[in-house]
């Protein structure tokens, strides 16, 4: 019936959906803060960055939680693990410990989290597997969906990342 590959799916997807979930209240209890930190790292447009990231942590974690759209929302979640991990703690090195710097082994781990999830499927305890989708959605078509985050990221940063405005200001 149901194996351990299920029960760890629903635990990764579990604690990558709470931890997304609790990002995304976090910024929507700060505005102003966090569209102010957005602007102070060199984002264009920061009410509409405080608005994208936190839109996306919510529903990528309500979405992970519940299994739905797993493969989607892995894939946000990666992305804006691409956009954390260029535009803040690429600079600072390996080592999350190394405060104030913040490195990014932490993104690394919950892009990878994102990756493993989008490949390996929801598992049996998902609302995608209760409507007999879950193995359309993992696999190669996944890693695809992964990699149409990462493009989604890149355009991100691209279109609105403009750090040298905010050294030259």
């Amino acid at each position: 019936m149901y194996n351990s590959i299920d029960w760890a799916l629903m635990a990764l997807r579990g604690v990558a959906g709470v931890v997304m979930l609790a990002h995304g209240i976090k910024h929507a209890r700060g505005r102003t803060k966090t569209a102010d930190w957005f602007g102070s790292i060199g984002f264009r447009m920061p009410d509409l960055q405080w608005f994208a990231s936190t839109a996306t942590e919510i529903g990528v974690g309500v979405l992970l939680v519940a299994g739905l759209g797993t493969t989607f929302a892995s894939a946000g979640l990666v992305a804006v693990m691409v956009v954390a991990f260029w535009t803040v703690h690429r600079a600072a090195g390996f080592w999350v410990t190394a405060r104030p710097e913040e490195g990014w082994e932490y993104v690394l781990v919950l892009g990878s989290v994102g990756l493993a999830i989008a490949i390996a499927g929801p598992g049996a305890f998902s609302i995608d597997a209760a409507l007999g989708i879950e193995d359309v959605l993992d696999g190669w078509f996944g890693a695809v969906v992964i990699g149409g985050g990462v493009v989604a990221a890149a355009a991100q940063i691209a279109l609105f990342f403009r750090p040298r405005d905010v050294a030259e200001a």
